[in-house]
């Protein structure tokens, strides 16, 4: 099965949005703390109880429904849990076939060493016991397992993760392929494990494409710079760095200029010449 490395770093993502009709904000971000990995959202965390029965497939079912070993609704109301660490960016009974949906996006530091992106979603909720703008730690209880809106299916969890941060609820504006989709199951056994960084990192919000009736307002947040700090003394700089300023701003070494004699300033009017020697300054 094919398999896309993520390729959206920060600073690639800071690219798009000065794309033209992204529909998104370059100044919309929240700090979001960084993954340190990410399990399975039923069964916490290998999903032990639990099984695919329905699988991920391009351009056909662009997730997975995993159900409880009992079969039927013997999972009806189970928990499902965040794969991992991440802010709730949709919550909402959608209905058109998906009833209650979250979708959470995660922040996760990629095996290029860059910082990416992804959103996971979780469908068919009977409750929802998170609301959006919520931070959430993987293995965190976002919801109960349900059957969809009035009950239309058997009981189970229906789990995406997407590549691409516009999609929201408008499936059928983007391509069915794994150019906007992981294969689940595939993406976590990738990053099972995350070298654990306790930082947080600024994350892109509102991306949806007019498909987020609940946009999630908060306090903008300046993208920290990448450009090399300011060279200046402090009590916390370097000895090197301080003792540097000091000589371009005080310096301590420098002599005074030499003044000339009276002498000498004679010779300068009038022209005339003199066996002393002058020094010439700078």
């Amino acid at each position: 099965m094919p398999f896309f490395r993520p390729v959206l770093s920060l600073a690639a993502f800071a690219l798009l949005f000065f794309l033209p009709n992204r529909g998104m904000n370059a100044q919309d971000h929240v700090m979001v703390q960084l993954a340190d990995g990410f399990d399975l959202p039923v069964g916490k965390p290998d999903g032990v109880g639990y099984y695919v029965y329905r699988g991920y497939t391009q351009n056909g079912h662009l997730g997975e429904d995993w159900n409880g070993k009992g079969m039927g609704n013997t999972d009806l109301g189970d928990p499902v849990y965040a794969c991992a660490n991440g802010l709730v960016i949709f919550s909402e009974d959608y209905r058109h076939g998906w009833g209650n949906v979250i979708i959470v996006r995660h922040a996760y530091r990629g095996k290029d060493g860059q910082i990416a992106f992804i959103d996971s979603l979780y469908g068919h909720f009977q409750k929802r016991y998170k609301k959006v703008g919520d931070h959430v730690v993987r293995g965190e209880t976002l919801g109960a397992i349900g059957r969809g809106p009035n009950n239309m299916y058997t009981a189970h969890l229906h789990f995406e993760i997407r590549k691409d941060l516009r999609v929201g609820m408008a499936r059928t504006k983007y391509p069915k392929t794994y150019a906007v989709y992981y294969s689940p199951r595939d993406f976590i056994r990738e990053h099972r494990k995350i070298r654990f960084e306790n930082r947080k990192v600024p994350t892109p919000i509102n991306t949806f494409m007019k498909s987020n009736p609940n946009r999630l307002t908060v306090t903008k947040v300046e993208v920290p710079s990448l450009a090399p700090p300011e060279l200046k003394a402090g009590p916390d700089a370097p000895l090197i760095v301080e003792k540097a300023v000091q000589e371009q701003t005080n310096p301590v070494n420098a002599q005074p200029a030499k003044t000339k004699s009276m002498w000498e300033k004679l010779l300068g009017i009038f022209g005339g010449s003199s066996n002393v020697k002058t020094e010439v300054l700078p």
